[in-house]
C-alpha cells in the first residue's frame, strides 16, 4: 500500500495535461479491470435514467468511469498539492461565496454537497476561500484513513465522524461552516424510505434536527466542469415549515436536479438503493 501511495504522489507531480490523459486511460482500464464497480454503476445508471436507450445508457458509463480515472489525480491534487501550486494550476469559480463567509456570533452553515467524483478537490477549493470544517467516515484501510485525514486537513479547518454528531453540532452553535455530504445509502439508522430518481433510498432525515439544535442556515454547493473550469455554485434551502420527512425529500430532489445536469460526474458505483431494494438488486 505504502508503494502505492508512493507512486501516486509521484504521478501526481507531472504536468495537468499529463495527468488528464492518464486519467483517462486510468478510466478505460478500470472499465475492464473493476468489474464490480462497473455493475455497481451500471445498474445504477439502468435504475435512475431508464428512459436512456441501452446505447445512451453505455455511453453514459464510460464517461462517468473516464471522469473516476481523472479523479484519482484531482484527489492527489486536492490532498498533496500546496495552497500556492492548486491557485496556479486548477482553474476554478466560485459562486455564492458570500454566503460562507459570516460574521462572528452570526448562525453557522450546514452546508451539503453532493458525492461527485471530484469531491476532495471541491472541498480543497472551498477550504482555500472560506473556513470550513468537515463531516465524513473513517476509511476502512487504516493507512489509508490516516493519508485521507492529513490530505483533508490542507485546507479543511478540522474533521467529525459523521457518528459523533456531538462535535460538528459544536461547530455549527459557534457560526462555522460545515460541509456534509448525505447523498449515500448509510443503512436504516436515522433514515427513512424516500424517493431518489424514482426510486426508494434510505434518507437521511437528520438535517432537521440539526437545524433546529443549532440554528444554523441550511446550503447547498453544487459543482461540475464548464469545459476545463470547476464551477462551485452555493445556494440557500429554504427549510421554513418543513418537517424533518419534507425536507429530506426535498434535499434528495434536489440533489437530483442537480446530478441530472453532468450525470457523469456523479459518484455512481456507490449501492445507494441497498437497504431499499437489497443487496441482491447489484448482483
Amino acid at each position: 500500500m505504502q508503494v502505492i501511495i508512493t507512486i501516486w504522489k509521484g504521478i501526481c507531480l507531472l504536468p495537468a495535461a499529463w495527468q488528464k490523459i492518464l486519467g483517462q486511460v486510468l478510466g478505460s482500464l478500470l472499465l475492464i479491470i473493476a468489474s464490480k464497480r462497473k455493475r455497481i454503476a451500471q445498474i445504477n445508471i439502468q435504475a435512475c435514467f431508464p428512459l436512456l436507450t441501452p446505447q445512451e445508457q453505455k455511453k453514459l458509463l464510460h464517461q462517468n468511469f473516464k471522469f473516476l480515472g481523472a479523479s484519482i489525480f484531482q484527489t492527489g491534487s486536492a490532498w498533496f498539492w500546496s495552497d500556492a501550486k492548486i491557485q496556479k494550476h486548477v482553474e476554478y469559480e466560485i459562486k455564492g461565496l458570500g454566503l460562507l463567509n459570516n460574521q462572528e456570533g452570526q448562525s453557522g452553515n450546514l452546508v451539503l454537497f453532493k458525492h461527485s467524483q471530484h469531491l476532495e478537490l471541491d472541498a480543497r477549493l472551498l477550504g482555500l476561500n472560506s473556513e470550513i470544517f468537515g463531516v465524513g467516515r473513517s476509511h476502512n484501510s487504516p493507512i489509508m484513513n490516516k493519508l485521507q485525514t492529513q490530505g483533508r486537513l490542507s485546507s479543511i479547518q478540522a474533521t467529525a465522524d459523521k457518528n459523533n454528531p456531538r462535535k460538528f453540532l459544536a461547530w455549527l452553535k459557534k457560526g462555522k461552516n460545515v460541509l456534509y455530504a448525505i447523498d449515500q445509502d448509510y443503512g436504516w439508522e436515522n433514515s427513512i424510505e424516500l424517493s431518489f430518481f424514482k426510486n426508494p433510498a434510505a434518507t437521511i432525515t437528520t438535517t432537521r434536527k440539526i437545524i433546529d439544535i443549532t440554528h444554523c442556515n441550511l446550503l447547498f454547493v453544487n459543482s461540475y466542469f464548464a469545459k476545463e473550469k470547476l464551477v462551485l455554485e452555493l445556494e440557500s434551502i429554504n427549510h421554513n415549515e418543513l418537517d424533518s420527512m419534507q425536507l429530506a425529500q426535498k434535499i434528495n430532489d434536489l440533489m437530483e436536479q442537480k446530478i441530472t445536469l453532468h450525470p457523469e460526474e456523479y459518484l455512481w458505483s456507490h449501492r445507494r438503493f441497498k437497504s431499499t431494494l437489497g443487496k441482491n438488486f447489484y448482483k
